[in-house]
């Protein structure tokens, strides 16, 4: 469980409400702890009959779900696909960590791992996957050489497409992606626990729905190539996939028990005790990340509808458009981009942190702005168009102590962004 002191930055610790703040962040990514989420769903609905159950984790958060579902049930095996691999208590089990964003040969090893993993199932079985972000990359079966895999990534995350547009493209590429591993379970009942780090939670687009029916065709994924300049690269390789209706998704169960809006709602709770009014603006944010941090900070200097102290919340996942070489990430960059509107406001703040405790490839979570902090930035030469303008928010917010670093935190259901008029 995570504390309240996890979220502390220099310009929290000298808050009047930077206590109650860190509560705050903390309630939310506490609501959605992948072991309780799971635990919550078996107690209130699994009813087994199967002589052979089989583990599968897959994602972030792949060894707390995957711990907590060997508390309550007895399995014959158990494969775990991740990043930063935990102590598990189930055994036999395996533990694959897999690259993360660019696949690499750690991910072919792990897709070759499913594979054969599921191969040793049988109608009779039950196959239970716990499935969470980060797993389109660090599982990996595609039906284009790895090198070309690499480059197209990078060059869809280089471009700012969207999570959804880039596991689009995935799937039709990959023979694990899908509703690809479900193909392979032969005939095996499954069922599908998820944590979905997707805008609107569509199964096929968290982890690329390995267990999902996709409803997406050759020709959308030819369409986002085209959109980014890449058409006719790797149009012969697109493959179909397994489409809704089909024969084996009627033993095939997708659930969703943790999600975006669960964080948001529990960060509401919380903030609502502590005696702040709240409105949760959305929770299906994407776009550019420094476009949608000023937007939030000009829609929370507008705000007349609360009486102060109040937080305007958002949850989803924006994306950035890297044109310089710089360090940072969506959220370090989201909050970087209302530096310039926070500066002129009167006590406020804007939080923006990554509920997996890694923004893009830093050891950061998010950052913190204030009023204060953005002048205190200037006075120093610390000039936020110019680091904006080099995608290096980074530098920036360490200068200023105001980098949230939480650690990995087991968990991925998005971005969290709080703003704050005290």
């Amino acid at each position: 469980m995570f504390r309240p002191e996890q979220f502390l930055t220099s310009s929290l610790r000298g808050h009047p409400r930077g206590g109650a703040i860190t509560r705050i962040l903390a309630a939310a990514f506490n609501a959605v702890e992948p072991g309780a989420a799971v635990r919550k769903y078996l107690g209130e609905n699994l009813q087994l009959k199967q002589r052979r159950i089989f583990g599968f984790g897959l994602g972030k958060a792949a060894c707390g779900m995957t711990n907590a579902l060997a508390e309550s049930i007895e399995l014959q095996s158990t494969l775990a696909i991740t990043k930063h691999a935990s102590p598990l208590t189930v055994k036999p089990v395996i533990v694959i960590e897999g690259d993360h964003p660019i696949p690499g040969h750690s991910s072919l090893a792990a897709g070759r791992a499913a594979l054969e993993f599921v191969s040793q199932l049988t109608p009779d079985d039950l196959l239970i996957c716990l499935i969470s972000g980060g797993g389109s990359a660090w599982m990996t079966a595609p039906v284009i050489p790895l090198a070309e895999l690499q480059v197209l990534t990078s060059n869809l995350l280089a471009a700012g497409a969207q999570i959804d547009e880039i596991n689009t493209i995935r799937r039709h590429l990959d023979t694990l992606k899908g509703g690809g591993l479900a193909q392979a379970a032969n005939g095996a009942q499954i069922i599908s626990l998820i944590l979905s780090d997707v805008v609107g939670d569509p199964l096929e687009a968290i982890a690329s729905g390995p267990t999902a029916p996709d409803p997406s065709r050759r020709e959308d994924a030819i369409t986002i190539l085209e959109k980014f300049g890449l058409k006719g690269q790797w149009d012969q390789q697109l493959r179909e996939t397994a489409k809704p209706g089909e024969k084996l998704f009627k033993r095939v169960q997708n659930h969703i028990i943790a999600n975006n809006t669960i964080a948001l709602k529990a960060a509401e709770i919380a903030l609502q005790s502590e005696g702040f009014s709240t409105r949760i603006v959305t929770d299906r944010l994407q776009g550019e990340a420094k476009e949608a941090g000023r937007d939030f900070a000009v829609l929370l200097k507008e705000e007349t509808r609360l009486n102060r102290p109040f937080c305007l919340l958002a949850g989803g996942e924006t994306t950035v458009t890297i044109k310089g070489s710089g360090r940072g990430g969506r959220n370090q960059e989201l909050v970087l981009g209302a530096a310039d509107v926070i500066k002129e406001m009167k006590d406020a703040m804007l939080v923006s942190i990554a509920t997996d405790g890694e923004d893009g490839p830093t050891d950061a979570a998010g950052a913190v702005i204030t009023d204060r902090s953005a002048r205190r930035a200037e006075s120093l030469g610390l000039d936020a168009r110019d680091h904006l303008s080099r995608n290096d928010a980074y530098p920036f917010f360490e200068d200023m102590g105001d980098l949230v670093k939480t650690g990995p935190s087991g968990t991925n259901v998005n971005d969290l962004v709080l703003c704050f008029a005290f």
